[in-house]
């Protein structure tokens, strides 16, 4: 297989799997070669093992770190300070794209970003929806759930003024949007008094902006 033929085979997908390309192959070995070699001369490029994209000239998709994320380590869905900058609770871009998973915490770096995935228990591994970017379907954490999501993995940092550490320390802002029962529904997945009790330190907040 030369390059040219496996670029018009692979270049409406969105992500490449090194178990499709070798399915059928009489030697696999050879085709891994070939990946290794592609990617070493910038023809493909790797996110992790087994999975590629082509080089930005020759990839006809646009590129969704969003979808690659769920992807790249299922199942999983973006979460935590990717999906608040995403709603606009915090005002900072984020370049390392945090989600959350099932299976054990995971990190992976490539050229694009950084990937974290952390991990929760089956029982608070719900709480987020498919929405849809560039025409790709993207699992993302509900506003209330990444919020959720974002706390329980900081708790940590809060002490006894927690409504401080919100405005502050994360500045959070614009929630008025937010479902605070919904938020509070959520929250008690986790069964963590802390988580709880930190929780609530956004109902007066959510408040100020409806």
């Amino acid at each position: 297989m030369n390059y040219a033929d496996f670029r018009q085979n692979f270049q409406n997908l969105p992500l490449i799997l090194s178990k499709d390309v070798i399915r059928g192959k009489k030697d696999p070995q050879i085709i891994r070669n070939q990946l290794n070699r592609w990617h070493k001369s910038g023809k493909i490029i790797c996110l992790r093992k087994g999975m590629y994209v082509l080089n930005d000239q020759d990839r006809r998709p646009p590129f969704n770190l969003c979808h690659i994320a769920n992807r790249l380590y299922e199942p999983s869905y973006v979460s935590c300070e990717y999906a608040l900058s995403y709603y606009g609770f915090i005002p900072e871009g984020v370049w390392t794209l945090t989600s959350v998973t099932t299976r054990k915490t995971q990190r992976f770096k490539n050229k694009f970003a950084h990937f974290d995935y952390r991990h929760i228990k089956a029982q608070a591994f719900r709480g987020f929806k498919q929405v849809g970017e560039d025409g790709y379907p993207i699992f993302m954490a509900e506003p209330e759930k990444a919020i959720v999501d974002f706390v329980y993995f900081k708790l940590s940092n809060f002490g006894k003024n927690d409504r401080d550490v919100f405005e502050n320390s994360y500045r959070f802002d614009s929630l008025e949007d937010l479902n605070y029962d919904r938020l509070m529904e959520l929250g008690d997945l986790f069964q963590n008094k802390k988580l709880m009790r930190v929780l609530t330190a956004l109902e007066p907040m959510i408040a100020k902006w409806k």
